[in-house]
C-alpha cells in the first residue's frame, strides 16, 4: 500500500509558481493571488475560512499543501520589551526568532538555517553545527506568525538571526520577493537588511536581484590574520575579495553598506583596530555599529567595559568615521547579537 505523500509547504512557492498549481488544478491562474492574499494580507491558518474559493479548490488545497511550518515552542520576554520565540519546525529542530522594540521601531530579527556552517568563534549559531537550510515559507513564516498569530505591527526585517543567510541564496531571494511583492506581505525594500560574514558570491547574487535591499557585513576584524581567527570564511574570501564585492553591491544599489563589529576585549578593540576600520569605512562610505561582545556559554572571550567601549568610538569619530554603539537587547534571555542557537541553548537560562 501506497505511503500518503507528503505535504508540501503553500509557503515555499512564488506567485508564479502558484499559479501553475493552481492551473493543474483546473482553475485559472487568478485564483493565485486570491490565495497570496488569503496568506499574506489576512494570515490564513485554515482552508476552511477562505470562502471565495472554491469548495474543490480549498480541498485539494488543503490535501496537498500545509499553511503552518512549524509550531510556537516557547517565548522568553526580556526585561528590555525583547521577545524571543523558539519554533519547532515539521522535523522537530528548532529555530529562534526575535522581536527588538526600540521606540515606534519593531525589528524582526530572522533566521535562515537550523546552525551555521560557519562556525564564527564569538557566535552560539555554529555550536550544534550545520543541520539543515530553511525553506522560503519558513523564513516568511516567522513574520507572518507575529504579524497575524500575535497582530503586532512590524517595521523593520533583519536577516541576523540563526544562520548565514547567503548561503541560503535560494530560499532568502524568494523569501524576500514574497516579502517586497505587493501581492505578498506588501515590504518596502529598503526595510530590509541581509547580514552576511563575507560570502562573496551571495554578495553578487544579491546584487543582481536588483533590490534596494540593505547589506550589512559583519566584520568583526579589519585585517586578514585576525579575521581568519575570528570568522573561518575568512580562509576561503580575501577581505580585499568581501569589500570589493560590497563595494560593487553599494553602487549597483544605492544604498549604504553597515559594518557590524562585535567589540570583543583584548582581541579587536586597540588602536590599531580602529585605524584600520575606519580606514574600510571611509573607502566604502560605510556606516559602522559597534556591537559589545554578548557572552556564549563556553566561549572563552570577554565583552569590554563601557570605558573601553567608548575609547573604541572615539578613535572611530576622530578618525572621521560615521559611528555608532548598537546595545544588543534580550541579554537576561539570551537573544542579543551572537547568542541565537535553537533549543542547543535554551535550556541555560529557563
Amino acid at each position: 500500500m501506497r505511503s500518503q505523500e507528503a505535504k508540501r509547504l503553500i509557503g515555499d512557492l512564488s506567485l508564479a509558481e502558484l499559479s501553475r498549481e493552481v492551473e493543474a488544478l483546473g482553475e485559472p491562474s487568478y485564483r493565485a493571488r486570491q490565495i497570496f492574499k488569503w496568506i499574506y494580507q489576512k494570515g490564513l491558518d485554515d482552508w476552511k475560512e477562505a470562502t471565495d474559493l472554491p469548495l474543490f479548490l480549498r480541498k485539494q488545497l488543503g490535501a496537498h499543501f500545509d499553511l503552518r511550518p512549524f509550531d510556537l515552542e516557547t517565548c522568553y520576554q526580556s526585561r528590555d520589551g525583547t521577545q524571543k520565540f523558539v519554533f519547532r519546525l515539521k522535523d522537530n529542530n528548532f529555530i529562534e526568532t526575535v522581536l527588538i522594540p526600540s521606540g515606534e521601531r519593531r525589528t524582526l530579527c530572522l533566521s535562515t538555517q537550523v546552525g551555521c556552517k560557519f562556525g564564527c568563534l564569538f557566535c552560539a549559531s555554529g555550536l550544534p553545527g550545520f543541520i539543515r537550510h530553511l525553506s522560503p515559507g519558513e523564513i516568511t513564516g516567522q513574520i507572518l506568525f507575529i504579524r497575524h498569530d500575535l497582530e503586532l505591527s512590524l517595521t523593520n526585517f533583519v536577516f541576523m538571526g540563526m544562520g548565514e543567510p547567503l548561503d541560503n541564496f535560494p530560499s532568502l531571494a524568494k523569501a524576500i520577493e514574497i516579502m517586497n511583492s505587493p501581492e505578498g506581505l506588501g515590504i518596502a525594500a529598503r526595510r530590509i537588511t541581509v547580514s552576511t560574514c563575507g560570502v562573496v558570491p551571495g554578495i553578487k547574487k544579491l546584487k543582481d536581484l536588483g533590490l534596494q535591499v540593505n547589506l550589512s557585513l559583519s566584520l568583526h576584524a579589519p585585517n586578514d590574520e585576525l579575521r581568519r581567527r575570528l570568522v573561518p570564511l575568512a580562509k576561503k574570501y580575501s577581505l580585499e575579495e568581501v569589500l570589493s564585492a560590497c563595494e560593487e553591491y553599494a553602487e549597483a544599489s544605492g544604498r549604504i553598506i553597515t559594518l557590524e563589529y562585535v567589540l570583543i576585549n583584548g582581541v579587536n578593540n586597540s588602536l590599531k583596530e580602529a585605524t584600520q576600520l575606519a580606514k574600510i569605512a571611509h573607502r566604502l562610505r560605510a556606516k559602522i555599529n559597534l556591537i559589545p561582545y554578548s557572552p556564549v556559554p563556553g566561549q572563552p572571550f570577554q565583552r569590554p567595559d563601557r570605558q573601553d567601549v567608548e575609547a573604541f568610538k572615539k578613535w572611530l569619530k576622530d578618525m572621521g568615521a560615521k559611528v555608532t554603539v548598537r546595545l544588543s537587547k534580550g541579554l537576561d534571555i539570551q537573544a542579543a547579537c551572537g547568542q541565537l542557537a535553537g533549543r542547543f541553548l535554551s535550556t541555560k537560562f529557563n
